[in-house]
């Protein structure tokens, strides 16, 4: 991708970054309950969708017309002559880009050290493949390589718009074929990042339309323990973002033995709550019944009642809370709660 002619034709490096909008403790409780392993509705499956768009102010002033105004999406603020009425906004899409554009962008992406540069270019590549054309061309330049490559970049900033870049470009199918690659990756990013960081935030969104069809679900198979551990020690942004997942490999009957045998903290229980935000609350229902429509053999229930804190002694067997704490739930203020809570019982 380092053509060495790009560069030339619009200037140096750093007018060349003109083109680009600018844009806690370790997570130890997971690794207490885990051991340090890593380890969809069924009638609708969970995505992040539309894809994610972000910007931020860039730096510096950039004449009408250049290549800022052409590829950034956001509001460009041109240089200013001696009059300050004279100057211009300029709005473009960055849906309008051609592929040069993506290609120089990926180019600038390679060869920059500079972490902010790098969040600028992250920041417009991940707006662009908010469109279909250009998740196609991003693919076809090899971007993806390019831009899962910073997510291990020292820079946290860096690693979280690689993130959202390639959740974005995760809408499309054939880029899900590479993307999945990087799975074992992104689990070691949630685990090891801040709890309730943007981190842990933009990979799981990432994991979210990964797993919306059952076609990749198996990799998160030993990751339910990290996904039941994050639910519990996180914010509503978190918990809501790891409970999507969970809905979307519960739909999967083939995903059921790994889930039920993952270990659970039994705290995840008290989630099961009035006091619980609705949206965590709603997406909590529906993996349960998911958990609850699965039947096993005696024998096999007989096995996972000897595994210790396993998530079906937790949720599913006769001494869990669970069905206590449904009938509870019957009497939430939300309907729509009420509603779930009914279907389960029934």
């Amino acid at each position: 991708m380092g053509d060495g002619s790009i560069t030339p034709r619009f200037g140096n490096m750093k007018a060349l970054l003109g083109i680009v909008a600018g844009a806690g403790a370790s997570y130890g409780i997971y690794k207490l309950i885990s051991g340090g392993n890593i380890k969809r509705n069924k009638k609708s499956s969970t995505s992040d969708t539309p894809a994610v768009r972000s910007g931020q102010p860039g730096d510096g002033a950039h004449q009408p017309g250049s290549l800022l105004a052409k590829v950034s999406g956001l509001d460009v603020v041109c240089p200013r002559p001696a009059h300050p009425a004279s100057g211009v906004i300029i709005h473009q899409s960055p849906g309008n880009l051609e592929p040069q554009h993506l290609h120089m962008l990926l180019s600038c992406l390679q060869s920059t050290n500079s972490p902010s540069d790098r969040c600028r270019i992250l920041l417009t590549l991940g707006n662009a493949a908010a469109f279909t054309l250009n998740q196609n061309q991003i693919r076809e330049f090899e971007g993806i390589p390019i831009i899962a490559s910073f997510l291990s970049d020292p820079a946290p900033e860096v690693r979280v718009q690689s993130l959202t870049a390639l959740n974005n470009l995760c809408m499309n199918i054939q880029n899900q074929e590479q993307i999945k690659v990087y799975v074992p990756q992104v689990l070691e990013l949630i685990e090891m990042s801040p709890v309730n960081s943007d981190l842990q935030l933009g990979a799981l969104r990432l994991l979210t339309n990964l797993s919306v069809t059952d076609k990749h679900q198996h990799l998160l198979k030993d990751s339910i323990t990290l996904l039941l551990s994050l639910l519990v020690v996180s914010n509503e942004a978190l918990q809501v973002q790891a409970s999507k997942v969970l809905v979307n490999v519960s739909s999967n009957p083939d995903m059921m033995d790994d889930i039920v045998q993952a270990q659970a903290p039994a705290s995840v229980m008290l989630l099961f709550d009035a006091r619980t935000a609705p949206a965590v609350l709603l997406r909590l229902l529906t993996f349960a019944g998911n958990l609850k429509s699965w039947r096993p053999s005696a024998q096999v229930a007989d096995e996972l009642r000897r595994k210790q804190d396993c998530l079906f002694r937790v949720m599913l067997d006769e001494s869990s809370q669970l069905h206590s704490r449904l009938v509870q739930l019957l009497s939430h203020p939300d309907g729509e709660i009420q509603a779930h809570v009914a279907r389960i019982l029934t």
